[in-house]
């Protein structure tokens, strides 16, 4: 996913991407080739010009979804203001709970290795909705299952040696940090995670409605700070509590890369010094470092890298649905 790049490979990068969802992959095509729609675009701030955001603010003033590119190409061009301003106002915090089929088995090994409960805190946590891994059960198939959560189950197909837990950890304490954290129990802020999921993603906005009531009964902690200055207090304060293990997916992508240089060296510095373990699962461009660690990438595989402490653990789909395990 490229987010500072010029607009038409930004949209042609995002319908690489998309392909599990028609609508968008050919929406994101068709602008890449529509002067027009690329011109207003690009009167946007360069971080808001993202396909997701701009597809779901015109999916919530009525652009329709499945529907065809000349629905949204004439919402665009003749927007009297309202859709910039719902970009300009919105982000794109989609806290997708799928991913934490990814991001369990390492959890698991974590609590393994350390022999005590765990404190986890999210960084860019949104509403917090992956704040709770300990209350879904988990398919991965064909490596296993882990059930008895009494929760929904997340569903993921597994190639490789998938480390699979033999029980759930114990999670002591969990909080989040975020610039601009969410109330997943508002009406409109459900509506707004909603419109975000790609239109023909029906299980997965049945799994965010379930994941909202996960979060409903079991409210967490959520910081509206930063993620550079404010995570080295929150590690503190989280410690007594248990092993710390900081984690995210699909949000240092938004830092510019200097920023992102920055917060890898951050992180690897706390975990030398024993402040926490470090779970990141990112787009494979975003944290290059932790990519190299692993096998090369295939060229045709739009994957996210799960790492733990700087190594690639596994290759990761967006959302959660696959795994490929790399470290043996």
């Amino acid at each position: 996913m490229l987010l500072f790049a010029q607009v038409p490979q930004q949209y042609r990068n995002f319908a690489a991407h998309a392909v599990s969802s028609p609508c968008f992959e050919q929406w994101a095509l068709a602008v890449a080739n529509d002067p027009d729609v690329i011109a207003w675009i690009e009167t946007l701030p360069q971080i808001k010009r993202q396909p997701n955001l701009v597809f779901a603010a015109a999916r919530w003033h009525g652009v329709l979804a499945p529907g065809p590119y000349d629905g949204l190409r004439q919402a665009l061009l003749d927007d009297d203001g309202a859709i910039r301003q719902t970009i300009l106002e919105r982000r794109t915090q989609t806290n997708e709970v799928g991913r934490l089929a990814t991001l369990m088995p390492t959890f698991s090994r974590i609590a393994e290795q350390a022999k005590r409960p765990l404190a986890l805190i999210e960084v860019g946590a949104s509403a917090g909705l992956c704040l709770y891994p300990d209350r879904y059960d988990y398919l991965w198939e064909p490596a296993g299952e882990l059930v008895g959560s009494g929760g929904p189950k997340l569903h993921c197909a597994t190639t490789g040696p998938v480390p699979i837990p033999a029980g759930y950890p114990r999670i002591a304490w969990r909080a989040g940090i975020d610039l601009n954290p969410l109330d997943a129990t508002d009406a409109d802020t459900a509506a707004w995670l909603e419109i975000l999921i790609w239109p023909e993603h029906d299980e997965r906005r049945a799994r965010l409605r379930a994941a909202i009531e996960v979060a409903r009964a079991e409210p967490v902690t959520l910081i509206c700070g930063d993620l550079l200055s404010g995570l080295p207090s929150l590690i503190d304060q989280a410690s007594a509590y248990g092993e710390v293990v900081v984690f995210h997916s699909a949000v240092i992508v938004y830092l510019e890369p200097p920023a992102r240089q920055q917060f890898s060296e951050m992180m690897l510095g706390l975990v030398a010094v024993g402040k926490c373990r470090w779970i990141s699962n990112e787009d494979q461009a975003v944290l290059p470092a932790i990519t190299a660690t692993g096998p090369a990438v295939p060229t045709e595989l739009n994957t996210f890298v799960l790492g733990l402490d700087g190594q690639a653990q596994a290759w990761t789909h967006a959302h959660g649905s696959e795994m490929t395990w790399i470290n043996s």
